[in-house]
């Protein structure tokens, strides 16, 4: 049975029914807990670090803003993240399996030190199905460059 939760955000109310990451009790404070700590952990590995150092040149505030709207999309719906990660992810020279594979590593290490297993398990099949995405893309947009040279 549906919980009815009042909200002063009408564009939401349609979602609270059917919202896994709700049901869980997910909240903006655990996505921001897990996305700056995770960041923390990011910005230390010699694998990746420098990949994000690059794009991001400095401006980490605005990409943990940015990130806290993209995973509150994804888990809660609320469609405050308004961006396009496969261009984005496209456009980055360089950019392999093996640190899709290190950025899940990481990921899964610290959602489940920072969330419960269950509330962890959903942030990470998340992040599994949204990498695999993303590899797949980026592949797909590498073939067709070639194929058009």
């Amino acid at each position: 049975m549906c919980k009815v939760i009042m909200t002063d955000k009408p564009e939401l109310a349609s979602n609270f029914c059917n919202n896994v990451g709700l049901s869980l009790g997910i909240t903006e404070p655990i996505i921001e807990n897990l996305v700056h700590s995770f960041y923390i952990k990011v910005r230390e590995d010699e694998l990746i670090a420098p990949i994000f150092d690059n794009v991001i040149e400095g401006s980490w505030d605005e990409h943990l803003s940015r990130m806290c709207d993209f995973w509150s999309s994804i888990v809660l719906s609320t469609g405050r993240y308004k961006g396009q990660p496969l261009l984005k992810h496209i456009n980055i020279p360089n950019l392999h399996k093996e640190h899709f594979l290190r950025w899940l590593s990481i990921f899964e290490e610290n959602a489940y030190n920072t969330c419960s297993k269950e509330i962890a398990d959903f942030f990470i099949d998340r992040a599994r199905k949204i990498a695999q995405s993303l590899m797949l893309g980026i592949k797909f947009y590498n073939k067709e460059l070639k194929i058009r040279n």
